[in-house]
C-alpha cells in the first residue's frame, strides 16, 4: 500500500515545469523579469554589431559598401523562419494540450515574425537593385519568403476574425502547422532550383567563404536580433496575458497594488 502512495511523486516532479509554463501568473512574472534583461543585452549587441559592421568590416571587393545591408537582411531572414517555427510549435502545444498560455505565446510571436519577414523582403529588394538591376524578381527564395509573410498575416487575420477564442486558437493553429512546410522550401530553394539568390555563406563552417572581419559582426547582429525578439515576445505576452486574464483574481490583485 505504501508503494502505491509514493509512486506518483517522481512523475509530479518531472512535469512541474510543464504546469508552471501553463500558469498565466507564473509566465507573467517570468516575462516581467526577463523582458528588460533581453532588451538591454540587445541594445549592447546592436551597438557593437553595427560598429563592427559599418566601421571595422572592410568593403567587399565586388559590391563595395552595398553588401553591409546583410547585417540587417540576414538576421531578419533567419528570424522570419525561426519565429514562424516557434509560433507553430506554441500553436501546436496549445492545440494538443489545450494550454491557453501556448496560444497566447503564438499570438505574441506572429506580429514580430511578420515584421522580420517584411524587413527581410524590403532589405533584400534594396540589395537586389544594385546587384540584379531590379528591386524584385520571382526568384524561388524571394517568392517563398513572400508566402511566409502571407502565412503570418493569415494567422493573425484568422485569429482575429473568429469571435470564440477556443475556435480561433484551433483554426489558426492548424493554419500555422500546415504552413511549416514552407520553411524547408525557403531554406533549400537555392539548392533545389536555379535561383539568383546566393547560397549560404554563414553556415558553411567547414569552408568559410566570408572574411572574419565581416563574419564576426554578422554573428553579433544575429545575437542582437535574437535577444530583441525574446524581449519583444515577453513584452507582448505580458499584454496578452493581462487582457486574457483581466477578470481573474491575480490580475485584479496586480492592478490594485
Amino acid at each position: 500500500m505504501s508503494s502505491n502512495n509514493t509512486a506518483p511523486a517522481p512523475t509530479g516532479r518531472r512535469w512541474v515545469w510543464f504546469h508552471r509554463f501553463g500558469s498565466p501568473a507564473w509566465i507573467y512574472g517570468f516575462s516581467t523579469r526577463w523582458a528588460p534583461v533581453c532588451g538591454w543585452i540587445a541594445v549592447v549587441l546592436f551597438a557593437a554589431g553595427l560598429y563592427l559592421g559599418l566601421v571595422v568590416a572592410p568593403p567587399d571587393y565586388q559590391m563595395g559598401d552595398s553588401y553591409r545591408i546583410i547585417y540587417i537582411h540576414v538576421p531578419s531572414a533567419w528570424l522570419s523562419m525561426s519565429s514562424y517555427a516557434a509560433m507553430a510549435v506554441a500553436a501546436g502545444v496549445g492545440l494538443v494540450w489545450h494550454l491557453k498560455v501556448a496560444d497566447l505565446v503564438a499570438r505574441s510571436i506572429a506580429p514580430l515574425g511578420a515584421m522580420f519577414t517584411f524587413c527581410a523582403l524590403f532589405t533584400g529588394s534594396l540589395w537586389g537593385k544594385p546587384t540584379w538591376g531590379t528591386y524584385w524578381v520571382w526568384d524561388a527564395r524571394l517568392t517563398s519568403e513572400l508566402v511566409l509573410l502571407f502565412l503570418f498575416i493569415g494567422y493573425m487575420a484568422l485569429s482575429a476574425a473568429i469571435e470564440d477564442r477556443r475556435t480561433a486558437a484551433r483554426a489558426s493553429a492548424i493554419l500555422a502547422l500546415v504552413g511549416v512546410i514552407n520553411l524547408p522550401i525557403i531554406h533549400f530553394s537555392v539548392e533545389w532550383w536555379n535561383t539568383l539568390h546566393q547560397g549560404s555563406t554563414v553556415t558553411q563552417l567547414g569552408r568559410p567563404t566570408m572574411d572574419t572581419r565581416m563574419l564576426v559582426p554578422l554573428l553579433v547582429m544575429f545575437l542582437a536580433f535574437n535577444f530583441y525578439f525574446a524581449g519583444a515576445v515577453f513584452n507582448r505576452l505580458r499584454g496578452e496575458l493581462l487582457h486574457h486574464e483581466r477578470r481573474t483574481r491575480w490580475v485584479q490583485e496586480l492592478a490594485h497594488g
